[in-house]
């Protein structure tokens, strides 16, 4: 029963991980109008040259279709820069961020320049949208102006005013920047217009095709959390009182959030090419209202400083409720040890001591198990035809010998969800980009470039197999398990190393441990037949 366990712990983990990258995802199936409405779409795109103002989605609406894109998105000009410890900001006339560029050298594309995470061909943040469809058209046509062209936040808190005159409504946004690299967002129609701003669409920067959160996340006043990702989101989905919106992809967020008050929005599909399925949200607006913004990596120190609800946006999937506090603890080690590959070493050591009572007597049990295996066989042979005697004699053997078949179950169990919330962790956390462990693993969040991990990490894991009691008696069960660790190490070739890193430990403290029960199972055996040699004299 152990072993089925393990390998369907280690067969999920192989279809969790391998499923995204050996299946294409299934395309969402939309409606007959929403196909025709967004073909249409693309038509007019090409062959309009001038800003073509998107159709804006109301909290009225239905249609999915409501949000497209501009079709001339890069024709926009630079107004303004903002610089800040943490990025430099590009305005533009539109009164959008047009891009931000991360200063840490840890955020860099593959050919080592700086990262930019606002795409140019995605609705951008603090783009504006009337219920008013004259108003709307118009507001892609006129340029807004800038109190400044310049804005140095590095050490200071500093503010630009944006101003767009339609006519019959001025729109205006001041926005004040901090040196952290979060804002404060004050909008205002001037004729208390309708219409919806958004955070932004999630950053696209990262390519890996890893089964980690995409898309939106909402987080209302009872503290109800809904993420959507692609495919969640048919027709347009209405929120109301929320206290937090992003978009997010594995390491980084858009977000609007308010410490006081709350807000209503609404999530619809973005219609951006390659995106087409992927859900944007907007915050409605009547008038005025004001926002407390952020757009960068999530980073759990600034978050937990800016406000506790931000930890929110640093999504674990499924485990969130495991991996959270995983790796608070783990963060936690790291400030101690100053180094992420020994905190995921010590951590790992940490699980293992925990779990060492309950794995224990699990594989001891393992251990007696073994030594009935031919009595057990003699019994199968005996009472095979009656199932009922059989069962009722196997039992009296456990008993009798203090053997329990589903003892090393409840290890195995734990390690689950254990494996699966620290895989998430170790996948998602922004704290591991660019961090270093020793030598030639100079970047925890990458795959180890010499593959020397992912190779010991097979190795150990067929010695462990070695040593560890196999009550396996199906040659087909057990040439598969033989299999395993050339399996493991061809999936983890490619992994973060950080992942591998904490396989890799895993597998050395289990093949510790199993010579330290394997050597007081000895002893165990050598006190039980002194006692039996005892009790005969």
């Amino acid at each position: 029963m152990n072993k089925r366990l393990l390998i369907a712990l280690v067969l999920s983990f192989l279809v969790l991980t391998g499923y995204s990258y050996l299946m294409p995802k299934q395309k969402h199936v939309t409606d007959a109008n929403s196909t025709v409405t967004k073909t249409q779409t693309a038509n007019s795109e090409v062959k309009n040259s001038v800003h073509q103002a998107p159709t804006v989605a109301t909290t009225s609406q239905s249609s999915v279709n409501s949000v497209q894109t501009p079709s001339t998105i890069d024709n926009s000009k630079v107004i303004a820069t903002v610089n800040t410890k943490k990025y430099t900001l590009k305005i533009d006339n539109l009164g959008r961020i047009e891009s931000l560029i991360l200063k840490n050298k840890k955020y860099s594309t593959e050919d080592g320049k700086p990262l930019d995470i606002i795409s140019k061909t995605s609705i951008r943040p603090l783009e504006v949208r009337f219920q008013n469809k004259e108003l709307n058209e118009k507001a892609f046509k006129v340029d807004y102006t800038a109190s400044s062209k310049k804005l140095d936040a590095t050490n200071a808190p500093a503010e630009i005013t944006l101003t767009q005159n339609l006519g019959s409504d001025t729109i205006t946004k001041v926005i004040k920047f901090y040196p952290a690299g979060n804002y404060e967002i004050s909008v205002k129609s001037s004729a208390n217009n309708d219409y919806i701003i958004t955070p932004g669409f999630r950053p696209t920067v990262d390519k890996s095709r890893y089964l980690v959160v995409r898309g939106v996340l909402i987080k209302d006043a009872q503290g109800v959390i809904t993420t959507l990702e692609k495919g969640d989101v048919d027709s347009v989905k209405k929120f109301n009182n929320i206290i937090l919106a992003a978009g997010e992809d594995r390491y980084y967020a858009t977000v609007f959030y308010k410490k006081q008050g709350t807000f209503n929005a609404i999530v619809a599909q973005a219609g951006i090419k390659g995106y087409e399925e992927e859900p944007i949200v907007f915050a409605s607006v009547k008038g005025s209202d004001k926002f407390l913004g952020y757009v960068g990596p999530k980073e759990y120190k600034l978050f937990k400083k800016l406000d506790k609800n931000l930890e929110d946006v640093i999504e674990f999937g499924w485990f969130t409720f495991l991996s959270r506090p995983f790796f608070k603890v783990m963060y936690a080690i790291y400030n101690f040890v100053g180094n992420w590959g020994w905190a995921i070493v010590l951590f790992t050591l940490l699980v293992k001591l925990v779990l060492f009572p309950l794995s224990y007597k699990g594989l001891m049990s393992m251990q007696k198990l073994k030594d009935l295996a031919p009595k057990m066989k003699e019994l199968k042979e005996k009472y095979g035809k009656d199932p009922a005697k059989l069962n009722q004699q196997m039992m009296q053997l456990y008993k009798k010998h203090g053997a329990n078949p589903m003892g090393g179950c409840l290890p195995m169990l734990l390690q689950i969800p254990i494996f699966f919330a620290l895989y998430r962790v170790l996948l998602n956390a922004d704290e591991l980009q660019g961090a270093p462990w020793i030598g030639w693993i100079t970047d925890l969040s990458h795959h180890d470039p010499y593959y020397v991990l992912p190779i010991l990490m097979g190795i150990t894991m067929f010695i462990q197999q070695k040593i560890t009691p196999n009550t396996m008696t199906d040659p087909t069960q057990k040439k598969i398990f033989q299999f395993l660790p050339v399996i493991m190490t061809f999936f983890f070739l490619t992994f973060p190393a950080g992942l591998v890193l904490y396989w890799l430990v895993n597998n050395i403290l289990t093949i510790a441990q199993q010579y330290y029960i394997n050597h007081a199972y000895e002893k165990y055996k050598e006190k039980m037949k002194a006692a039996k040699k005892s009790s005969e004299s």
